[in-house]
């Protein structure tokens, strides 16, 4: 399932402008990916809801701003996910968060083949602060990199699309994570 891109290299150029800042994170209002000019559509804060702990900002850009989860999971537009990490996570909880995620928000008639799953989880790294992680979404799947490195690509759009459900779908790791990356304020 991930596998090396020779035909896709991942070219994230910020524009001069910040758009947003949350927890010491400051993330560019636009992102120019393979040449589409992406727009932030919002920037959230991932907590650990028990005890308040800052984990990671996530940014959340697409073609064209929508506040409509469904419309963004089912676009055929380049959406991209930056996750910049405030806290250091071991890959066990790491993997651990992923499949729970996978499992509540991939309901029966939903169905993502167990090899898949597996085989993504088992290139989930620890990670440490300051550390980042890139989900490209395309037409043809997912580009996954990780502290500006090309891990792999995904080329089941349907794994894919339920990947950006974990974030903005019926279960995300919060409701304020979700509404902050469909650029709603409280």
């Amino acid at each position: 399932m991930l596998r090396g891109s020779a035909f896709l290299a991942l070219a994230l150029f910020a524009s001069s402008a910040q758009a947003a800042d949350l927890d010491g994170v400051a993330l560019p209002d636009q992102r120019v990916v393979n040449g589409t000019t992406l727009q932030l559509n919002g920037i959230g804060l991932r907590t650990f809801p028990l005890f308040g702990i800052h984990i990671y900002v996530a940014g959340l850009y697409l073609e064209r701003p929508s506040a409509d989860p469904e419309t963004i999971i089912h676009s055929h537009g380049t959406k991209l996910l930056d996750i910049r990490f405030v806290r250091s996570v071991d890959a066990k909880d790491a993997q651990d968060a992923w499949r729970e995620s996978f499992d509540q928000n991939c309901v029966s008639p939903c169905h993502l083949d167990p090899r898949n799953v597996q085989q993504f989880l088992s290139e989930v790294p620890s990670v440490r602060k300051g550390d980042s992680a890139a989900f490209l979404f395309t037409q043809s799947g997912l580009q996954v990199s990780f502290n500006g490195r090309v891990m792999g690509d995904i080329t089941d759009r349907h794994f894919a699309d339920v990947l950006l459900t974990t974030f903005i779908g019926p279960v995300p790791p919060t409701p304020r994570l979700k509404r902050e990356l469909l650029g709603l304020r409280d």
